[in-house]
């Protein structure tokens, strides 16, 4: 588990207005707003569009010091929107974070090493789940989870239960499969073919008995008509 780092941040305060916030992206600057447990009333600020992306540049849990009119705030970025035309960032969301108050997050999986089933069995890595989902106080907040995969032999996988969770609380099923490695793709693909072939003779052998019944229960009606018309 990889615990996480202070981003420094300034913000300046804003105005709530469309014409403000146009104005705001034409400076490259993203309007923001500030909210939580022990903040009495949001605050509308802005932030550097370029510190914002540096932040989103790395794929793992953000926290921030973030410093808007003179105060300082440890904050946890919680959503940001974006322009479905440019992609850029137009909106974000911070979170001020109470030392008592636990908060719900999504934090990343990182997978590390080569795993034995790849190295030496031309297995290939399967990662059903890459997020996992927490309860957890603020400074205990993980930047990403880590996962060693080394030893892992086709077959093999590991679970959201193996993962370090000391003073953590999961809110995904223990068992939930995070990586697996799976066979070789022409291994597999030849087993899927034998598994058809073998279900198609099956169905044909089952075919086949079904008709001998079938004929097997006309021989017994016509012996049947024989016995009723020799007893007349």
């Amino acid at each position: 588990m990889k615990q996480t780092e202070l981003y420094e941040l300034e913000g300046e305060v804003r105005e709530i207005s469309r014409k403000e916030k146009l104005k705001l992206r034409e400076d490259l600057r993203v309007p923001a707003v500030l909210y939580g447990p022990k903040v009495k009333e949001n605050i509308h600020f802005s932030i550097l569009e370029a510190d914002l992306e540096k932040i989103l540049s790395v794929s793992q849990t953000k926290l921030q010091r973030l410093t808007v009119n003179g105060k300082e705030y440890k904050t946890l970025l919680k959503t940001v929107d974006y322009d479905p035309v440019t992609d850029r960032c137009i909106h974000a969301d911070f979170y001020v974070l109470d030392p008592k108050t636990p908060v719900k997050l999504k934090v990343p999986v990182r997978l590390n090493g080569i795993a034995k089933g790849v190295r030496d069995g031309g297995g290939r890595v399967f990662q059903p789940l890459r997020i996992v989902s927490i309860k957890v106080v603020p400074d205990k907040i993980p930047a990403q989870f880590e996962l060693d995969i080394s030893d892992l032999d086709i077959g093999d996988s590991l679970h959201v239960s193996e993962l370090d969770m000391e003073g953590i609380d999961p809110l995904d099923e223990p068992s939930r499969t995070i990586v697996t490695i799976a066979p070789p793709k022409a291994e597999s693909v030849f087993t899927s073919a034998l598994e058809e072939e073998e279900d198609e003779l099956l169905e044909e052998e089952v075919l086949e008995e079904g008709e001998e019944v079938a004929e097997g229960e006309e021989e017994a009606e016509a012996e049947g008509e024989e016995t009723e018309e020799t007893e007349k």
